[in-house]
């Protein structure tokens, strides 16, 4: 694989640090994905680059449009490019497929070992609705949408944004997997699903990623994590930084990133990286300062009674 040479800029907090890209590197951790995507495991999560609309006081509304001037946002996908980030998410649910259209503006054509995964499944009739549609014959319609809007003849990985409890799990996987036999998919995806959804589609096909919502004290998914990592699976945890009041001044969280010349956020992100070798945290942002201290982390060692320390974090059930 051709890899980018460029030089990573450390967050101030931390020493000078290797290129990202030099994959010799102890800290530049990397992930076989499907069998033959290598990726390194700190990506990014794209849904935050279509906040465009204003005030967000209804759910889902500030991922409804793409931004009035895009400038800002191109400039953190290449930038993010520029970092050593290969694995690039989105969904055609976000801002209504903008937010693909935004990815390909910034990138294409795609630098070498850049991976763009996408997601299918979720209809949004408004700007507040997240409605899950596992119709075989709509999954394929938006999939066909996402190349286009993609331009690309194959997508890396496509993901089930959610499974339609209304139409079987065989099915949904199924026009995924009739889309990969005709070289328009490489690797299929789930999100947010249980063990045994994972082996019932793993009945149909390959599963190649797990993205569910998963951080250092949301670890309610921990069985699928563990069951991903045994079969060899990626698992991708969304909202990888919600630590909220675990990062205030004088918690854990913030003792350690004290005293490792740290922030909270890149002690939350190493902890993920440390947790498990198939963990691929996919921060979202739309700062670039913020986006060069997640890649950072990548570089941010934790002893074990750190690790351990934060380990104690997890929300109990019912708590989350």
């Amino acid at each position: 694989m051709f890899l980018l040479q460029v030089t990573l800029v450390a967050a101030p907090s931390l020493p000078a640090m290797t290129a990202v890209n030099d994959t010799t590197a102890p800290s530049a951790d990397s992930f076989l994905t499907g069998g033959d995507l290598q990726v390194r495991r700190i990506g990014l999560g794209t849904m935050r680059l279509t906040d465009a609309t204003g005030d967000g006081t209804q759910a889902g509304a500030v991922i409804w449009r793409a931004p009035a001037d895009p400038a800002e946002a191109i400039a953190l996908l290449r930038r993010a490019v520029d970092l050593g980030v290969q694995l690039i998410d989105t969904a055609d649910a976000y801002a209504l497929g903008e937010g693909e259209r935004l990815i390909a503006q910034a990138l294409y054509p795609y630098p070498d070992g850049v991976v763009v995964a996408t997601k299918v499944g979720n209809l949004r009739p408004s700007p507040g609705e997240w409605v899950p549609l596992g119709h075989p014959a709509y999954l394929q319609q938006q999939a066909e949408l996402s190349l286009r809007r993609l331009r690309v003849d194959t997508i890396d990985l496509l993901q089930l944004h959610r499974l339609d409890p209304a139409v079987p799990i065989a099915d949904q996987v199924g026009a995924l997997a009739e889309l990969q036999q005709q070289g328009k998919v490489r690797h299929i995806g789930l999100s947010e699903v249980s063990v045994d959804q994972l082996d019932q589609a793993r009945r149909t096909a390959p599963v190649a990623t797990v993205q569910n919502h998963y951080n250092l004290t949301a670890r309610h998914h921990e069985p699928v994590l563990d069951h991903a990592r045994q079969a060899g699976i990626a698992f991708i945890p969304f909202f990888p930084l919600a630590i909220g009041e675990h990062a205030r001044p004088g918690s854990v969280v913030a003792d350690i990133a004290g005293h490792i010349g740290a922030t909270p956020a890149q002690v939350a992100l190493a902890w993920l990286l440390h947790h498990a070798p198939n963990i691929l945290p996919i921060p979202g942002t739309t700062s670039i300062r913020h986006l060069e201290e997640n890649a950072a982390a990548a570089h941010v060692a934790l002893t074990d009674q750190q690790y351990t320390a934060l380990a104690s974090l997890a929300a109990p059930a019912g708590e989350l």
